[in-house]
Formats: structure tokens, sequence, C-alpha cells
């Protein structure tokens, strides 16, 4: 009897609808699960050949363009020619402004200007940019190295923790406008045109306030929320220090020598842009170096397509920004990559003797207030755990920048009527 009772039980047990429900639900599932990756392999696969193929396009036809229009040979030789130009010319003097002026800048840091200047800045912070009184230290730290200093800023509680959120992520517009100031002031008055830069340096303010407050404006419209501290942590100001060890001859010796390290990082660090992004542009700007016309493949000959656009609607950037020439609008176009790499045209516009303090007042504005925003911005924001907000932040600071030329252009025309 038990013997039959058993029998039953494991027949039913197979039998049992709800096991095999389960045992095709799993088969179903694991199936199911399967096609979705090979869907969305094939899919990525499929995009991603696309792209090659539209990148080849796109490849071949740019530089088929310009072997086109110069020879092959002509336009190989112009490529290398002008890249090892820039090198020698440009980049190792770019670089040893930024070994001068991180020796400088540490001093300053190290014996306390820095601080100094902090103080003095405060109390324009809230009424001009809607940011803390300590966001001053922020801007002069960016003005004295790069952008990523004021990442470095943001993440440190002692810093973050007189901001709300919407301040936060605004430092990365606030920042950016002052990145590599004092390279580019520097770089410009080195070429002779210090009251030119002196008028680009308030015109970089104008842009800066500019992007800062749109950008707050955008992020409080889209995200409410974020009207609400960063942290309730305690922390002290007098924690966000700088301080050394030693002796004041061992302080000023290490200070000179480490900045003059962090210097040559800058000067390295520009080098691609300068080599690629420049040689590109001037390709773009300049035309054949031949008496009649003809191309010889020397360094910066090209097929002039930004100046012949430029040109056709001169008439707004001259009201904009005064350019006589359409080649100058290379510069900004250059600034928003990266600002080295921007400034690496202006020798190469002196020699061509288009070049102006109004020029150099632009060129300032935009430089410092763009300074390669697009490929930073990115990694900013990334970093502070906003990625939601690029898109806010580049579209701000495209018109804090172009709003930083302009008024660079007319307070430099207000100053020559008054002076």
């Amino acid at each position: 009897m038990d013997e039959n009772n058993n029998k039953r039980h494991s027949l039913l047990s197979v039998l049992n609808p709800f096991e095999v429900f389960r045992h095709h639900e799993t088969v179903d599932k694991k199936t199911d699960k399967d096609k979705p990756r090979k869907l969305s392999r094939f899919k990525f696969t499929t995009l991603r050949s696309f792209e090659a193929i539209i990148f080849l396009i796109c490849f071949f036809a740019f530089f088929g363009f310009l072997a086109y229009r110069m020879t092959l040979p002509n336009m190989l030789n112009t490529f290398m020619q002008t890249a090892y130009s820039l090198l020698l010319e440009t980049v190792f003097y770019i670089m040893a402004i930024c070994v001068l002026m991180g020796a400088i800048s540490k001093l300053l840091t190290e014996f306390g200007v820095v601080r100094l200047m902090e103080n003095i800045l405060r109390p324009l912070m809230k009424p001009l940019y809607n940011l803390p009184g300590v966001a001053a230290l922020g801007a002069v730290m960016t003005f004295l190295s790069d952008n990523p200093a004021i990442i470095s800023l943001a993440k440190d509680n002692n810093f973050s923790r007189y901001f709300k959120k919407y301040q936060l992520v605004s430092l990365t517009n606030f920042g950016t406008a002052f990145g590599m100031g004092l390279v580019v002031i520097a770089f410009m008055t080195g070429k002779g045109y210090g009251s030119g830069a002196l008028v680009g340096l308030m015109g970089a303010v104008i842009g800066s306030i500019v992007s800062t407050r749109l950008m707050q404006r955008f992020t409080l419209k889209s995200y409410p929320e974020m009207d609400s501290p960063v942290t309730e942590e305690e922390g002290t100001e007098q924690n966000i220090s700088f301080k050394s060890e030693g002796s004041i001859f061992q302080r000023f010796l290490n200070a000179m020598l480490d900045g003059g390290k962090s210097g040559v990082g800058i000067g390295v660090a520009i080098i691609p842009g300068v080599l690629c992004i420049s040689t590109i542009v001037m390709m773009l700007t300049f035309g054949p170096a031949g008496e009649h016309g003809e191309y010889l493949g020397k360094a910066y000959e090209g097929v002039p397509v930004i100046t012949w656009l430029a040109d056709k609607i001169n008439f707004i950037f001259y009201w904009l920004f005064g350019f006589d020439n359409g080649a100058l609008v290379g510069f900004p176009i250059t600034a928003l990559g990266a600002v080295g790499a921007a400034i690496g045209l202006v020798p190469t516009f002196d020699a061509m003797g288009i070049i102006t303090n109004n020029a150099i007042a632009v060129f300032t504005a935009m430089g410092m207030c763009w300074s390669g925003y697009l490929s930073t911005h990115t990694a900013m924001l990334d970093s502070l755990g906003y990625r939601k907000l690029i898109g806010k932040a580049i579209g701000a600071h495209t018109i804090g920048g172009l709003c930083a030329g302009v008024a660079a252009h007319w307070l430099y025309v207000l100053l020559s009527i008054i002076l």
C-alpha cells in the first residue's frame, strides 16, 4: 500500500502543472535573456560600422579636398612643416612662460598672497556671481594654474560646505572662465600688447559673470531641488591651507622649483592641442605662400576656407569683435578646444600684420573665458557627479565667452575714446 502511494506521489510530482509551468518559464526566461543580448550586440556592432564608414568618408573628404587644392606632396609637407614650426617657435616659448608663471604662482601661494587676494575679492562674489565669498579662492587658483584646480577645491568639504548644490556645479563655469589667465596675459604682454591684454581681462570677468549666472539659472529651472546645501558636515575654512615646513629660504626654493615643475606639466599638456588643432586651423585659414598663388609645401600654407567664410559675414564679426580680417576668427574657434593652441596662432597673425590691441583684447577675453571648455567641462562635471548638467554648462559657457569678446571690444573702443 505504501509502495503504491509513493509511486502515485512521484508520478504527480512529475506531472505537476505548476512545476511544468516553472520549467517552461525558466527556459523562456533564459531564451529571452539571450535574445536581447544578441540583439544589443548586433545593434552595437552595426552602429560602430556605420560610425566607421561615416568617419572614413569625412576623413578622406577633408584631406582629399586639401590634397586636390594643394597637391598631395605639398599638403603633407605643409602639414608636417607647420607642426614642426609650431613646436619650435611657439610651444617651447609657451612652455617657458608656463614654467616661469608656475614658479611665480607657487610663490604667491606659499607666502600668503593668494589668501590676501581672496580676502580682497571676497566681497565681490555674492553681488557679482551669487557665490559665497570663499569662491574667490577658486578664481585665483584657476587664474594662476588651469581649469581643474577648481575641482580639487570643490571636493574639499571645508570648501564645499559654504555652497548650495546649484552653486557648486556653477563652479565649473566660474573656474573655467579664469583658466590659464596668468599664462595668457603674460604671453600677450610679452608680444607687446599689454594694454589689450588688460582690457581682455575685464572682458573675461564680464563673460564669467554671464556664464556663472546662466548656469545657476538653468540648473534651478530644471532641478529646483538643488537649492539646498551641499553638506551639513562641520568644517572650517582655515583648514583649506597651503602650509609647508622649513626656513624661509627653503620654502622659497621649494615653492619655486615645485611651481616650475607644475608649469612643465601644463606646457607638455598643451603640445597635442597646439600641434594638432592649430595646424588644422592654420591650414584652413591661410593661403598659398608663392608669389603667384602657387603652393610650395611650406609651413602655414593652406586653403583659406575659414577666412573665406568669415569674410562673407565679416560685418557681423567687425561689429561684435572689431575684426578687420576674417582670419582672426581662427582664434576663438581654436579656443573652444584649447586656449594653449589658440595663443599658438598669435605669432603668425602678428607676422602677417593683422594683429591690433583690440584683437588682443578680444583674444584674451575669449581665450580666458572659454579656455578649452569643450574638452574640460565634461570631465569636471563628471568628477563632481553631475553629468546630467553637462549640456547646460556648455550652453551657458558658450554664451558667456561670446559676451566676453563683445565686452572686450567695446570696452577697448570706449577706453580709446576716453584716453
